[in-house]
């Protein structure tokens, strides 16, 4: 599921990423399909800071995906709901996330389940030139 969702990355990239040891700080929330099997999951763990927010630490939805078969049976919803809880619990008052500027769906989504638009976003990277010689 996780490559799915973040298809352009190998499955190492995404593990390094998302790779977690301190499991106080970093949640995994899943749906189960009847039967047997997993459909979706979402990915929460705790940033000292995120763009908007006022608090420190505070919880980012890292990831979240439910299987194609499976959307619109508000499942992602229920994994929001599922972060919030778990978010109130571990003492924190702010969840933030994001999505890519093309993503329209993922930013339809993000409303739908309350988040606010804070701002937008475009990152530059340059290389630092070696010395010579």
């Amino acid at each position: 599921m996780r490559q799915a969702l973040w298809p352009d990355s190998t499955a190492a990239e995404v593990d390094a990423l998302l790779g977690r040891s301190d499991l106080d700080r970093y949640a995994v929330f899943v749906v189960e399909r009847r039967g047997a099997g997993l459909g979706g999951f979402a990915e929460v763990g705790l940033r000292t800071y995120a763009e908007g927010c006022a608090s420190s630490p505070v919880a980012y939805l890292e990831g979240i995906w439910v299987d194609p078969d499976l959307r619109r049976s508000r499942l992602a919803s229920a994994l929001c709901l599922a972060i919030l809880g778990w978010a109130r619990r571990t003492g924190l008052s702010e969840l933030a996330s994001d999505a890519d500027l093309d993503n329209a769906v993922s930013q339809a989504f993000h409303r739908s389940v309350g988040f606010q638009e804070t701002q937008r976003l475009v990152c530059y990277v340059r290389p630092v030139p070696r010395p010579r010689g």
